[in-house]
């Protein structure tokens, strides 16, 4: 599972990428494709074709980090293919790492406490 720290951005580019990129032509991607700057601290996950792999990008403040998984039988749950981005909540990003079903993750409403009068 991977920790998201929190108020960090977490994007999924919606359109299939070229598996054989590594970190660098990644960041490029991201940066001139997706208009994000990859060394902002965001997380930014990538799609392959097939479906059964992805590659989440970030920058951890001293370096790229990329992460990559395959998923042996079964296949990614991913947003409709497009251009651009989704954005993903820290919970719906653990979901579609663990090959579950992310868009059944929904923010909880958690009421405020009463201001002392």
């Amino acid at each position: 599972m991977i920790a998201v720290p929190a108020g960090v951005r977490v994007l999924v580019a919606t359109k299939p990428v070229d598996f054989r990129r590594g970190a660098d032509s990644l960041a490029a991607l991201a940066r001139e494709e997706l208009q994000r700057d990859p060394f902002s601290g965001v997380i930014i996950v990538f799609r392959s074709k097939r479906a059964d792999r992805l590659k989440i990008l970030t920058w951890d403040g001293s370096g790229l980090v990329l992460y990559w998984k395959r998923l042996e039988q079964n296949a990614f749950r991913w947003p409709p293919i497009g251009d651009g981005v989704m954005r993903l909540s820290a919970s719906q990003l653990a979901a579609l790492v663990d090959g579950l079903d992310w868009s059944r993750l929904h923010a909880r409403d958690v009421p405020r406490p009463e201001a002392a009068s």
